[in-house]
């Protein structure tokens, strides 16, 4: 049996960085996020040769180890073996055979939530093939603790409730640890225009976030005024985006971003670089009303906002740079999993 699952990647649109421990363990965080239909895939293929084979495509990984209740963390596809590790040993199960893929349709780096979303849809598979019992919020607190305390992996947590949900959720992480998902019942024609209203940017920079991320702890944790302050208006961003999309007002989603993306360079140092600005700057100058990275900044991609009816005119003065335009849409469904049997198992179809 064969079974496979699949995650969505999301647009970090308000409030990204107080999801982040210690900020939200002292202040709490809010996030507002919504998935696109760009995705995070693992397969998993049932053997029976007392191995496990792994290729992870976004690492680049080809590996196979003697099946066994734990696998080494060894700087190799560590990803998949967290989910391994801590799924055998929360259901206290025998080691497993089985041949695992993965891959992503978006760069590492890209500021996408891309390992956040793998973690989750590897969580998915083992799920659906073990018929595990995680709802959503489990399998995204589940994502968290692997990634973040397993495997020591610095960031947030919006990442995991994103990819478990899917769709535009409005995210609240509390003091004590909770975690409230308020998904956002978007009519359709707002989204459109929002679709209409954006031009995603891949910069052809991919960053790891983990030094400006461990900056952004750092400042937190020592109260630094001017970056908690600006993690506060951040917060209070994701609020007042949140009244704007469900008005549908464009206008001020835009002055919100702009805002969102000057109170975001104040959080932690390399959060823009020369690359980040020149995109910018044309997308500016051709006619964007405003943008801001996505993700915990350094690199990846950037949204802007725009009238449409100039869309192509910033697309086309984006074009000249180093990076590309990605079109794109935004989706409902959260993460999934599903069972591919056999042709000869399958019957009376």
């Amino acid at each position: 049996m064969t079974i496979r699952s699949k995650a969505p990647l999301r647009l970090g649109l308000a409030g990204g960085g107080t999801d982040v421990s210690p900020y939200s363990d002292l202040y709490g965080g809010l996030v507002l996020n919504a998935t696109i239909n760009l995705f995070a895939y693992c397969t998993i293929e049932e053997t029976d040769d007392q191995h496990i084979s792994i290729h992870s495509y976004d690492t680049d990984v080809v590996e196979a180890y003697p099946s066994a209740k734990h696998l080494d963390i060894d700087g190799k596809a560590i990803l998949i073996k967290g989910v391994y590790n801590r799924i055998v040993k929360d259901y206290d199960l025998p080691p497993l055979s089985f041949k695992i893929t993965t891959y992503n349709d978006a760069p590492a780096g890209s500021g996408l939530g891309t390992s956040s979303t793998m973690v989750v849809c590897i969580l998915k598979a083992f799920a659906t093939w073990l018929g595990l019992p995680l709802g959503d919020y489990e399998v995204a607190k589940l994502a968290y603790q692997i990634e973040r305390i397993d495997l020591g992996l610095s960031g947030g947590k919006q990442d995991q409730y994103a990819a478990a949900f899917g769709g535009f959720n409005f995210i609240e992480f509390h003091q004590d640890g909770s975690v409230i998902v308020t998904p956002m019942k978007m009519k359709r024609w707002i989204i459109d225009e929002l679709e209409a209203s954006m031009v995603l940017y891949f910069t052809g920079v991919s960053r790891a976030s983990a030094t400006i991320i461990e900056e952004q702890k750092k400042n937190a944790s020592e109260g630094k005024e001017s970056a908690v302050a600006a993690m506060h208006q951040i917060k209070q961003q994701a609020i007042d985006m949140k009244i704007a999309l469900l008005k549908c007002d464009i206008d001020q989603l835009a002055d919100i971003l702009r805002e969102a993306w000057v109170s975001k360079q104040k959080m932690a140092s390399n959060i823009t670089n020369p690359v980040i600005q020149e995109a910018m700057d044309v997308a500016i100058a051709a006619g964007a009303k405003a943008g801001k990275v996505s993700g915990a900044g350094g690199g990846g991609f950037i949204m802007f906002i725009v009238e449409p009816t100039r869309k192509k005119e910033v697309e086309k003065a984006l074009r000249k740079l180093d990076g590309f335009v990605l079109p794109f849409s935004f989706g409902e469904n959260g993460a999934h999993g599903w069972k591919v049997y056999p042709t000869d198992k399958v019957k009376n179809i």
